[in-house]
């Protein structure tokens, strides 16, 4: 009788690929990136997702709650035929033809089902050969984990953890570098500087998103040691030319001012933005509005933003101001009481005001005897007293109670007008809500759930928030809808965004409107439909993992990016670049290094080599006289930077220089130095 031998349990099928990218997620910024790297960086890519709801089809599980491999599909082929196949030339399908099918993005990049980013998974991902690990889950704690187990599998993998907590994010960055730092002790400094990157798509998404509800146009990205400031530029009228600021960065869609156009993205063709167009496109571009440059600077380290109310809050916030003028009004009556006594008994000041206290708390004898202006003084005395009683009572009840609320949430004002109804109070819309407190607009927030991460922070910056669903009568009145500026619907839910802008324009038409939608078509249909119904009101749709994604590939490759401004739909990066190791842009003057629609040089960093940091942030020599010690014939900032650079000035390889680029911009420049430095 033969016995029953147990199976050997299944081991894991090693990864085909060598330093490859591996991205690990459960939410649509994992998709976004491995398109990112795919389609722009032509890198080969392993995508490790949670399992769908049918494990027979494996694309399910893109986004982990059931959307269609299909917007996977769409995303890359638009991206694909916007940019030509030459970077599918790498792929391991063999097609070449990103056109054909609508699903090439889940067939280029290879795709594995993981509940959790364990040993094995991370493993059978090939991270112990990868050249870049993404872990991008919405949880801190999976990432964490994640993080050091690569770590261990792969001390030289080069490492991009999503995080919200900053502090944290801070110090695991500094553990893993120093983990692969003693696993490989002859590690170059520079990859040693890039091991490790912690980002947060709330801090890159947040920037942008708060600036479409500023008046106006503006467009400002601050970095750690960069302020960047572009305005949108409406369409010149006939026999005018437009004010092109510093330079030129990008043509709005023809179809921008058209109440029935749509905002561009990337598979908008010849009608859709056209990013750092050269002088003849602009000259060409009749009728298109432009964003132009119009500042470039270091945001100094002792800038102080507006002061946000918290443990220190100062005295109105306990007293009314009712309470406060009454008790002002009675120790001006006790002064002039003290006064008349000194005048009409010769008595001396201090005598007098403590005479007159006794009267006021009735602790002083009778004034039988005195001169009549004495009785007459210890009678009004009394009367003082009698309103300080009802006062005392009035203060100790108003203190007890702001106490008792200072951990509940506050109501919107009544006469509260000009602000910006925020919707959500995830880690988007708390990014988000910082950020327009430190620009000093008031916000008024609406969040169903009273445990929202957000709550806590809009409690201590004493922002006024309504807690209910938004979908519900009554909600949006509440927040006081109707003399509001503008409504941001920043919530993960497409449909409940939507919801809310459309309730909000049929109580307001006029209101500036931004939505956080993922789909790009759906986000297109929605534009339609919002800008023809209300022509006259500003509507903007914005995809956090759109704006997110080229930071965390850019990382992924070994560098970092100080900032993304959206136009419509497409992204505009701005990096700090060493000019040494880049073709292009080496030996070569500012106006030959410039290629259109690909980058251009902005500004040039004169900080010396040795203190220079990623973030601009390194100190700098004094300044100096405009175009002095550095040839440029340009004006230089006080911190260093030099800007408005002369078209002939020659790019040194000591030099770095402020670059704006696009996507695939950006991702020329970077393979081109990855294939010298590896030769």
């Amino acid at each position: 009788m033969l016995g029953h031998v147990t199976p050997l349990p299944q081991q894991p099928q090693r990864s085909p690929f060598s330093g490859h990218m591996v991205v690990c997620g459960d939410d649509a910024l994992a998709q976004r990136l491995a398109v990112e790297l795919r389609y722009v960086y032509g890198e080969r890519v392993t995508l490790v997702l949670p399992p769908g709801p049918d494990p027979r089809r494996p694309e399910v599980a893109l986004t982990g709650r059931g959307r269609a491999a299909a917007l996977f599909g769409r995303m890359s082929s638009a991206m694909s035929r916007n940019g030509g196949n030459g970077a599918d030339s790498g792929s391991g399908n063999g097609s070449g033809n990103g056109d054909s099918d609508t699903n090439a993005g889940v067939e280029a990049v290879r795709i594995l089902q993981a509940h959790e980013p364990s040993d094995e998974a991370l493993e059978e991902a090939g991270v112990d050969t990868a050249a870049a690990l993404a872990l991008v889950y919405d949880d801190d704690e999976r990432n964490i984990r994640a993080a050091l187990t690569a770590r261990r599998l792969n001390p030289r993998v080069r490492l991009v953890i999503r995080l919200y907590n900053r502090k944290l994010g801070q110090h695991l960055e500094a553990l893993l570098d120093q983990a692969a730092a003693v696993a490989s002790p002859g590690l170059d400094p520079t990859a040693l500087d890039a091991s490790t990157t912690v980002l947060s798509d709330a801090d890159t998404a947040a920037p942008a998103l708060a600036a479409t509800a500023l008046a106006g146009s503006s467009k400002v990205i601050r970095a750690e040691g960069l302020l960047l400031r572009a305005a949108e530029r409406t369409p010149p009228r006939d026999g005018q030319v437009a004010d092109p600021g510093l330079c030129t960065l990008a043509l709005l869609s023809s179809t921008t001012h058209d109440p029935a156009g749509t905002e561009g993205s990337d598979s908008s063709g010849d009608e859709g933005p056209r990013l750092l167009p050269d002088q003849a496109e602009v000259a060409a571009a009749t009728g298109r509005g432009t964003i132009v440059l119009e500042a470039v600077s270091r945001n100094g380290a002792d800038a102080r933003t507006p002061r946000m109310g918290g443990r220190s809050a100062p005295l109105s916030q306990f007293f009314s101001r009712r309470l406060r003028w009454s008790a002002l009004g009675v120790g001006t009556a006790v002064l002039g009481l003290a006064v008349a006594s000194t005048f009409t008994t010769g008595d001396k000041p201090l005598h007098a005001v403590y005479l007159t206290l006794l009267d006021l708390f009735a602790m002083g004898d009778p004034a039988i005897g005195d001169p009549t202006a004495r009785q007459i003084i210890q009678i009004l005395s009394g009367v003082a007293g009698l309103m300080l009683l009802p006062l005392l009572v009035a203060g100790v009840l108003e203190a007890f109670g702001s106490l008792r609320t200072a951990s509940s949430l506050r109501r919107p004002p009544r006469g509260l007008s000009g602000h910006v109804v925020l919707l959500g109070l995830g880690k988007i819309g708390t990014r988000v809500l910082v950020q327009l407190r430190e620009l000093g607009i008031p916000v008024v927030c609406v969040e169903d759930d009273p445990d929202a991460r957000g709550i806590p922070v809009a409690r201590r910056l004493h922002v006024p928030v309504v807690i209910g669903d938004v979908t519900q009568e009554g909600v949006l009145e509440a927040a006081k809808i109707r003399r509001s500026r503008a409504l941001l619907a920043l919530t993960s839910i497409d449909t409940t965004n939507l919801e809310a802008a459309l309730y909000a324009r049929s109580v307001k038409p006029s209101l500036r409107v931004t939505l956080r939608l993922f789909d790009d078509e759906f986000a297109t249909a929605v534009y339609r439909t919002l800008r023809t119904a209300h022509p006259q009101a500003l509507t903007r749709s914005r995809s956090v993992s759109h704006l997110a994604a080229p930071s965390f590939a850019v990382a992924m490759m070994g560098r970092q990016i100080l900032g993304a401004v959206p136009v419509e739909r497409k992204v505009m990066l701005f990096a700090a670049v060493e000019v040494a190791g880049h073709p292009q842009l080496e030996g070569r003057t500012v106006e030959q290094a410039f290629r259109s629609g690909a980058w251009r040089v902005l500004a040039l960093d004169v900080a010396p080599p040795a203190d220079r940091r990623p973030d601009l942030a390194a100190p700098v020599p004094p300044p100096q006289a405009p175009g002095a010690g550095t040839g440029t014939g340009a004006e230089q900032q006080p911190g260093g930077l030099v800007w408005n650079l002369h078209p002939g000035y020659v790019l040194q390889p000591t030099d770095r220089v402020v670059i704006a680029a696009t996507r695939r911009g950006l991702a020329e420049l970077l393979r081109r130095r990855s294939s010298l430095t590896n030769r």
